[in-house]
């Protein structure tokens, strides 16, 4: 049973860190305005326009165009991650 749960960690860990890691990639091409029609870039926006959308909905408007939802969407995405790990280490560990 605690392969099990070990295995579980390991998945949502590295599933975690792999959506972070695409949503640095955003904010790092976001800086070189990209041709949107390459591949590699309309996929990372794709995978990663869900959640930061979400957290546009609810993050006022700054005035001078930063977008916090990148910043915001790590944390969700942190707590998520240390939530179900703590789920997955009760239950199978």
């Amino acid at each position: 049973m605690a392969r099990i749960g070990y295995f579980l960690v390991d998945v949502v860990s590295i599933a975690v860190e792999i959506y972070i890691w695409l949503i640095i990639a955003r904010v790092i091409i976001s800086y070189f305005r990209p041709r949107s029609y390459h591949p590699v870039i309309r996929f990372i926006y794709e995978i990663t326009e869900p959640l930061l959308a979400l957290c546009r909905r609810f993050l006022p408007g700054t005035g001078v165009g930063l977008d916090f939802s990148p910043l915001v969407a790590i944390i969700i995405l942190e707590l998520g991650k240390w939530l179900l790990v703590a789920l997955i280490n009760s239950v199978f560990l």
